[in-house]
């Protein structure tokens, strides 16, 4: 439900809602009818220190809009989602690439190499990256594929094409173009991005193969849903999709290794 709370912030007047747990605040340019739209995301711990009371507000909405996944929520326990490192746009984005087509477990251990070919324990840079070998690359697991992903991301980063600057203000659709404009990152890779890095609450990925066995095994489905279908059932997740995704992903992978972290 959206309630909202008039006020006057300088500049001109200001409307301010919240949508489950996830805050808007709107200034309208005085004269122009436009809007700056600032969004605060539900799992931006150091904005919301009740992170946890709020993710409690999403999975008691959910289990009551959706007795199949309410089921699921009370076998997982209490959702562990969380943004683990908030600011560190370029190793999220890096680990999002590995992670593409990959289990869980697998993804886990080929990054763990990855970061073994780097003396420090810091995250390597896209310097690093770039001057990195491709059959060092390789012995860490990476395919050609995403050796070429990495390279390309990482040079763009070096030249200054490619840029991490605003995307925590941008609505959802607009990180997502913006995100794939560097090669290999589609979609799939822009919603990871968006749920574990930027902490959007309603994202449901609907490519997903996990989410989309996870719903063919609850819900009865013969054969894997479609996309379409995916779609049409996320509508009663609504504003609590992103929540929904992770309880599903645990389904099938178990809470500690529900995609990355």
């Amino acid at each position: 439900m959206l309630n909202f709370e008039r006020r006057v912030l300088r500049g001109g007047p200001a409307v301010s809602g919240s949508w489950g747990s996830r805050t808007e605040t709107r200034l309208y340019l005085p004269g122009s009818g436009r809007a700056i739209v600032r969004l605060t995301m539900i799992f931006d711990t150091k904005t919301h220190p009740k992170t946890e009371t709020l993710l409690q507000t999403a999975v008691q909405e959910l289990s009551q809009a959706d007795p199949t996944l309410a089921g699921i929520i009370r076998r997982i326990g209490p959702c562990q989602l969380s943004m683990g490192r908030r600011n560190h746009y370029f190793a999220t984005l890096v680990e999002a690439i590995i992670y593409q087509q990959l289990a869980g477990k697998a993804a886990a251990a080929i990054l763990a190499r990855f970061r073994s070919l780097f003396p420090s324990r810091r995250f390597p840079t896209p310097e690093q990256i770039h001057a990195m070998s491709e059959s060092q690359l390789r012995a860490a697991g990476l395919s050609p594929q995403k050796i070429a992903y990495l390279k390309d991301l990482a040079s763009r980063m070096l030249d200054g094409s490619f840029h991490f600057r605003g995307l925590s203000g941008m609505e959802d659709e607009r990180v997502i173009r913006h995100l794939t404009q560097v090669k290999g990152v589609g979609r799939w890779t822009a919603e990871m991005f968006l749920i574990f890095t930027l902490g959007r609450p309603d994202v449901l990925p609907l490519d997903d193969l996990g989410i989309r066995k996870a719903v063919q095994r609850a819900y009865g489905f013969r054969a894997l849903p479609s996309a379409r279908t995916l779609e049409r059932m996320g509508r009663r997740w609504r504003p609590y999709r992103s929540v929904a995704a992770w309880y599903l992903w645990a389904s099938v992978d178990g809470n500690e290794a529900a995609r990355p972290q």
